[in-house]
């Protein structure tokens, strides 16, 4: 099971975007197989960098508002968001060292 707290519809505004940390967004589905492939990379993640960001995932199924508002069309879409505005995406099941590199681009 990840270790990672899911974000919704309705908790997305307060955990996302008025954090004061970045936030790592994970959307995905359970029957998404490349999600499932990318989900414990997103779990190192979110345990290694724990001080630096926050790691929610979003099950786009169950929560449409959101995946519609940012223009999910394929998954997994994990997005980072800075101060409340989205300042990066990758879309896919990608390798580790390619998540890392596009959180560590916007990390002061």
């Amino acid at each position: 099971m990840s270790s990672v707290a899911a974000v919704t519809d309705a908790s997305f505004e307060e955990q996302v975007l008025t954090s004061t940390l970045p936030v790592l967004v994970d959307f995905w589905a359970p029957w998404c197989g490349p999600c499932r492939m990318v989900g414990p990379i997103v779990d190192e993640i979110a345990n290694e960098l724990k001080d630096v960001i926050k790691v929610y995932k979003m099950n786009t199924d169950e929560n449409p508002k959101i995946a519609n508002e940012y223009a999910i069309r394929s998954i997994p879409t994990l997005m980072l968001f800075v101060g409340g505005a989205k300042v990066d995406t990758v879309v896919g099941a990608v390798p580790k060292q390619t998540l890392m590199s596009t959180i560590n681009k916007h990390l002061a």
